[in-house]
């Protein structure tokens, strides 16, 4: 499985390890697994919150239409 932890996906993302543990706290962000007191996030889970969170304008996600 391709994995990243907390400390690629943050540099990935370009924000602070630690914002990703709050989120993780507050039960949003991409799913992760955790074994022990590892945190990694799979490839695919990640891949995928990207795509949800695409965005063409400050309206909202791809594919919604604003009326």
């Amino acid at each position: 499985m391709r994995a990243l932890d907390q400390n690629q996906l943050a540099d990935r993302w370009h924000i602070s390890p630690r914002t990703l543990e709050q989120w993780r706290w507050r039960g949003v962000g991409p799913h992760y697994l955790k074994i022990g007191a590892r945190v990694i996030y799979p490839f695919e889970h990640v891949e995928d919150y990207e795509a949800k969170n695409l965005h063409a304008n400050t309206s909202g996600p791809l594919g919604k239409e604003v009326e």
